[in-house]
């Protein structure tokens, strides 16, 4: 426990100094009946009526001392930070090319486990989800409530959006919830493993509206081929409208092929966009002057109950 004001403490020796210092004359006015004072005598004879003031004037002291004690908040500060996943729940997503736990599992498994993984972790950020195939929804708006979004991302379900891949579709309905927001940063994490086939406008006209709102979108090409080295490999990712999108909204863009960098790309992303909790906790103080105050106060009801 400290003290905000600790020089308050000196008011303690008042009472001592007062009962130092001479006597003064009265010259004119009111003076006060020699009666009063010898009642007051009389009082600090008996050890009860002494007790009492000095209680009271002691607590009052210790009040206007302001002892404080250190709490740490369980509670995260929000960041100023709204963040929308857009999850690729194409039909490719099916396939079982990623290796987790020692077992094959499908890109969706591989996804679900570490995307839930990152957003439970993001206490303090505003988390949303997107799914998009033949067209998009929100499966989760914006929302502080992490661990929510993260069960929305293990229940997401291939075919429940369609099978297609609408990505321009995503990153719009993404774009638009953040454009109407004002926290002062703005991020979209699209994941996809495919090309865009059934989008309503092109992927690149979306990121350059979302630079010229302010929003970043961050790109994950999933999947082992890609039509730059493999143009003829059926289900291959469109890796260069990816990179474009993300270099064009000031994101950044991740090659994903194997389970291990699912998880690269997620410490990654906790860099570019900083965990709010992995801060130190907040420390704050707790004021401990009402109690003394309320001691103080009932010492004078007291006395003047008694005097009554």
């Amino acid at each position: 426990m400290t003290l905000a004001s600790p020089l308050a403490l000196l008011l303690l020796f008042l009472p001592l100094l007062i009962r130092l210092l001479p006597p003064m004359a009265v010259r004119g006015g009111l003076g006060v009946p020699p009666h009063v004072f010898r009642d007051v005598d009389a009082d600090t004879r008996q050890g009860t009526r002494v007790l009492l003031p000095l209680l009271g004037w002691v607590a009052l002291v210790l009040a206007l001392s302001g002892p404080q004690i250190s709490r740490i908040s369980q509670t995260l500060p929000a960041s100023g930070r709204d963040i929308v996943l857009a999850l690729d729940l194409s039909g490719s997503m099916e396939k079982e090319d990623f290796q987790l736990d020692g077992a094959q599992v499908s890109r969706l498994d591989a996804v679900k486990r570490v995307a839930s993984g990152f957003v439970a972790a993001r206490g303090g950020d505003r988390i949303g989800l997107v799914i998009f195939g033949d067209r998009a929804y929100f499966a989760q708006p914006l929302t502080f409530d992490v661990s929510a979004v993260a069960n929305a991302i293990n229940e997401a379900q291939i075919g429940v959006s369609g099978r297609a891949t609408a990505i321009s579709d995503g990153l719009g309905l993404a774009m638009k919830r953040l454009v109407g927001s004002d926290a002062p940063t703005r991020v979209v994490v699209l994941l996809s493993d495919g090309v865009d086939t059934s989008g309503k406008v092109e992927a690149l006209d979306a990121a350059r509206l979302a630079a010229s709102h302010g929003i970043r979108i961050h790109t994950i090409a999933l999947g082992p081929a890609d039509l730059e080295s493999q143009p003829a490999t059926r289900d291959a990712v469109d890796t260069r409208t990816l990179r474009e999108v993300a270099e064009t909204s000031g994101g950044q863009t991740f090659r994903v092929r194997q389970t291990e960098d699912l998880i690269a790309m997620a410490r990654t992303l906790d860099d570019l966009e900083p965990n709010p909790s992995e801060r130190p906790p907040m420390r704050y103080w707790q004021s401990l002057w009402p109690w003394p105050a309320a001691v103080a106060l009932l010492v004078l009801l007291l006395i003047g109950w008694r005097r009554a």
